[in-house]
């Protein structure tokens, strides 16, 4: 009883601090107390950090890849752009839906095939989202929208890319090094080109807060739990993020709740969890 209480309060854990990502980048920068490539640096290096700090700096490096932190790079680099015009639940629905896309497509890719009650899932979460960004004058920033898109592309290929890792944490903390020496000298040198107003302390601290402690703990966390759970009730935990994102969003926020949001929000959370939470068929 005591391991599975102690399961369930680490998966909560790690679910509460995904959802928080999506609401402290949203109130960051909403309020412009920093800009969106200031707040990927400073996350990125607060994670790093925080994780080096874990797992051992020596360990970090030898650990992870170089392509991995690409991954990561692309869904924390875009993720922030792309809450410059989202609100925080909508992001989060868009960010899991094709996270969810992405891993779907490169199983089908790598000779996976989906049963009959996948297929229609898979629609009806598509369908979900095309409602959800469906023109209109509720409609999400079309723009932001496309941009969270690529940031669940990153995060979708970075997952796939951890898959069946002997040490998730350590190799995480690899990857948020080298993502940070990237985002460095990659936003840095964008920074150069066009600047972005000087960060204000609260907007480095929200920053530095979703990097160490809801994106760097948040991993530590997730992954030490992991182990102890069967693939549907890891499935299932994932899909409360866009939830908790939307509910914090309205309480924290002040977001409202259209129609629209709520309709697509449980179109799509069905139709992922029918389709990411059946076997799919192998090809021989």
């Amino acid at each position: 009883m005591k391991i599975e209480l102690k399961t369930l309060s680490f998966t909560c854990l790690a679910m509460l601090a995904f959802a928080a990502n999506s609401i402290i980048a949203r109130q960051a920068l909403l309020a412009s107390e920093i800009g969106p490539i200031s707040f990927t640096v400073i996350r990125l290096f607060a994670g790093a950090i925080v994780l080096a700090l874990l797992v051992g700096l020596r360990k970090s490096w030898h650990s992870g890849s170089w392509i991995g932190a690409i991954y990561l790079l692309i869904y924390a680099g875009f993720f922030s752009l792309a809450y410059v015009s989202l609100p925080a639940g909508i992001g989060a629905l868009i960010l899991f839906t094709a996270v969810q896309i992405t891993m779907i497509g490169s199983g089908l890719i790598h000779g996976e095939r989906l049963t009959f009650i996948q297929g229609l899932g898979a629609l009806l979460a598509f369908a979900g989202l095309v409602f959800l960004l469906n023109p209109g004058t509720d409609a999400p920033h079309l723009f932001g929208s496309l941009l969270m898109v690529c940031s669940g592309i990153g995060w979708g290929l970075y997952s796939l890319k951890g898959r069946g890792s002997q040490n998730p944490t350590a190799e995480t903390s690899g990857n948020f090094i080298r993502a940070s020496v990237l985002a460095f000298c990659v936003l840095g040198a964008i920074l150069l080109v066009r600047p972005e107003s000087p960060p204000q302390t609260t907007g480095i601290l929200l920053a530095i807060l979703s990097g160490a402690i809801t994106s760097g703990m948040g991993y530590a966390i997730w992954y030490t739990v992991l182990p102890s759970l069967s693939a549907v009730r890891a499935g299932l935990a994932q899909l409360s993020v866009p939830a908790i994102a939307a509910l914090g969003g309205i309480i924290l926020l002040a977001e409202a709740a259209s129609p629209r949001l709520i309709i697509s929000s449980l179109v799509i959370l069905v139709g992922v969890a029918i389709a990411t939470l059946s076997k799919s068929r192998k090809i021989n």
